[in-house]
This record gives structure tokens, sequence and C-alpha cells, in this order.
């Protein structure tokens, strides 16, 4: 095998599933570790679903040939629909379809930052970063370098400032500078204002601004709606060229399954080059392309008020967790839920020396059981340890080491078993390692 299958170990995301599904017990797994949207999709895709069949579908007589590599025209339409109908202006971008938001990321990778090790340039992230930037580059190749954000304890994370982020960009190099507006892990709403100071950076420094755009209008602080198509050379001489997005279906459209994203550019050479890379995947599914081009056809009006459903039902799922999470588990530091649909738990003041998520996580997922009912009905957690969002160096402190992600994914009864459900399985765990000693 190659060396980097022989190191490679699962996702931290995906992690906690791979072990539980070796158990042999019957004890269920409430999984809040992966962003598994567990709700019916638009209406206009589960329309197109379930008529697969119909008259005026492609697939009506059970033939399903590859797209064109850019995707069906019809997609791409709904990708610029959905941008759109946020309010920015999509007249001058350039969309091609990937398979699933994952893919986009690779090719932005690809075509922003070189080989690790030459002279060409890392991909600076801002740690705690989503774990798949990390996995991604290491799969191309390419090198990675980040700068960390704090966990306050008033649940806050907030910046480095602008200055120190410079004298990494200065010193290091990178290609491209990726930010996620509404943020996964953490749940941190970047502000207009945040992003067009990065934006600056990026032009003073020619490199590529990646906007990772899964979770748009997904936020719950009183603003507007954040996107890098919102920074022009209005407000940034030079922005414009060296912008780029990724879309997805997953998030937004609770899709995760159809794996379709997008790469969106304002670049009309990157996106030219990006279409030449992608042929060697040939098209993404085209099936579930028909189905997402559904959104093509809808109005902005409508889609706006998809969105706000969206946001009031996440809302309302992270203010009830937070607030039960603080009751449950007094001194854990709970991350405010501004936006996304991820809360961070921190347990540094309550746990006992040398706590380690993954080994709790392993716990959880190999023997931990609570009966909370008391009616032989018995749970366990699977969450998401932090450390594997954290990009440091082999003997550095990762804060991921008492932090994990929980994700808004199961129905909101097996929300509100949540937090319950973690604190008893922290008190066994720990009451464990105390024993041991």
């Amino acid at each position: 095998m190659s060396e980097l299958f022989k190191s490679r170990k699962p996702s931290a995301i995906r992690s906690a599933q791979i072990q539980y599904q070796k158990r042999k017990d019957n004890v269920e797994a409430i999984n809040v570790a992966i962003g598994n949207v567990s709700l019916p999709m638009h209406p206009a895709l589960i329309k197109r679903m379930e008529n697969l069949t119909a008259k005026e579908s492609p697939f009506n007589k059970g033939i399903v040939k590859y797209t064109a590599t850019i995707g069906r025209k019809e997609t791409n339409q709904a990708i610029l629909n959905i941008i759109s109908a946020s309010g920015f202006k999509t007249d001058k971008l350039y969309s091609q379809i990937t398979d699933g938001g994952s893919h986009a990321m690779e090719l932005v990778i690809l075509g922003t930052c070189g080989p690790a090790g030459s002279k060409e340039r890392p991909l600076l992230l801002i740690d705690a970063a989503y774990t798949n930037y990390i996995a991604m580059a290491k799969r191309t190749g390419r090198a990675t370098i980040s700068i960390t954000r704090q966990l306050k304890e008033n649940g806050k994370f907030t910046l480095p400032k602008v200055e120190e982020i410079e004298e990494i960009i200065r010193t290091k190099k990178p290609g491209a500078l990726l930010v996620i507006p509404y943020d996964n892990p953490t749940g941190h709403f970047l502000d207009h204002e945040t992003m067009v100071s990065l934006a600056k950076l990026c032009v003073k420094y020619n490199i590529w601004m990646v906007s990772d755009e899964a979770y748009r209008e997904l936020f719950y602080l009183d603003a507007s709606p954040v996107s890098i198509w919102r920074i022009t050379d209005e407000e940034v001489p030079g922005i414009e060229g060296r912008r780029i997005s990724i879309e997805t279906a997953s998030k937004v459209w609770n899709a995760c399954g159809l794996r379709i994203g997008a790469l969106v550019t304002d670049s009309e050479k990157f996106h030219e080059k990006a279409v030449f890379e992608q042929t060697a995947n040939l098209c993404a599914p085209a099936i579930a392309q028909y189905i997402f081009g559904g959104l093509a056809h809808e109005t902005k009006e409508d889609l706006k008020k998809w969105f706000e459903k969206q946001r009031n039902y996440y809302k309302q799922i992270s203010k009830t967790f937070t607030e039960d999470f603080h009751e449950m588990l007094p001194g854990a530091i709970i991350s405010s839920p501004d936006a996304a649909i991820y809360s961070v738990v921190d347990v540094r003041n309550i746990a006992k020396k040398d706590f380690d998520a993954v080994k709790f996580v392993e716990y959880c997922t190999t023997q931990g059981k609570v009966d909370l009912e008391g009616n032989e009905r018995f749970l366990t957690l699977l969450v998401a340890p932090m450390s594997g969002f954290y990009n440091t160096k082999k003997g550095e402190h990762n804060p991921g080491k008492t932090q994990m992600r929980f994700a808004y994914v199961e129905s909101p009864e097996n929300m509100k078993l949540v937090p319950e459900l973690f604190a008893s399985l922290f008190s066994q765990y720990e009451e464990l390692r105390e024993t041991k000693k």
C-alpha cells in the first residue's frame, strides 16, 4: 500500500459511525456526528424524484447517459438562481456541477495550490476548519497552513487580528484563503465587514479567495445574508476575478445523498481549466442533476420563503439545544449558535486531567449506554471529536482535544435527548477513568 493509505484514518466526522457499526449489542445510537440532514427536500426536488419516468423526464425511456462535464444547463441555472435569490448578482459568474461539494473542494485545491514541498503555494485555513479540506489537501499532495481562532468562555469563536492573518499570508505565501461564512464546524458567523477585510488581504497578496457557502442563508442573528458574491470591486478594488464559491445541494436543500455540488467563479480562465480537470471524472450524477435542476424554475420569492422556513427550524433547535446543555452540564462551554447547523461543546473546565475527546467518542461507540427513561431502551451518542478539525503539528496543543461537534440532524425529539445523554455518558466515562488510576 501507499504511504497515504498506510497512514489513513477515518474522518473525524465518520469515525464514530464506523466504530459503532462493529457493536454487537442492541444499543441504539443517536448520531449527531455527521451533518446528514434528515428533513425532506425542497418540494421541487421531491416532485422530480417522484416523476423520473414521466413524459417530460429525460429518463422516461430508461436511458441514463453522461451529461456534459460542466453539468446540465438547467442544473447550473438552478445554482445561479439560488445565489440570485439571496440578493447577489450572477450575470458574470461561471458555474460547473460537481460530484457533491467535496469534489468542488478537490478541484479548488488543485487549481489554486501547488504540490507540498514545491515553491507553489499552500491552502490557508482558519482553524477549526472543516476536516475534509485537510483530507483533500493530503489526497492531492497539497500543503495546508492554518491560523487558529479561539473559543472563549462566553461561547464565541474569535478570529485573530487582521495583522496576524496578514503576517501568515506574507510569510507563508498561500495560494488561496478559505473562508466558511456560516461556519462548519463552529457555528461562527463571519459578517460582511470581516469578509471585506479578508478580501482586501487576498487582493494585496494576489491570492484566491475561496468561500464555502454550503450553509448560506442559515444564520440566526439580526443580519443580512453574507457571501463572497456580495464583495465587489466597488468595495474591494481587484477582488473580482479571484472569487470562488463552493455550493452544494446537501444542507439548505436537505439533499445530502444526491451528491450534487458546484464550483462557481468569476474567473473565466479558472472556470475553463476546472472543467478541463473534471473531464477525468466525466460528469456528476445525471439523475441527481435533473432532480436538483427543478430549482431553476422556482421564483426568488418562493426560494426566500424556503430559506426562512429552514432558518426558523434550526434556530429553534439550536436555542433549545444550547439552553438544555447549559442546564445539564454546568461549566461546559457551548459555542454560540450563530450560523450553520452545529454546536461545539468544550469540556476543558470540567473534565479531569488528560481528557481526550477521541477516546471519549470511542467509549460511547463501543461500550457506553444510558437508559434515560427507565424502560430498557439503551442509548448511546455519536459525536465528532474536534481534534481532526485543527491542523496542528505533532507535539503542539490541539484545542480540539476537549471539544466535540454536534450536528442538528436528528429529529427534534431525539435532539431534545442529546444534552442529558451526553451528560450521562460523560459522567460514566470520567468515573471509569478515575477507577482505572
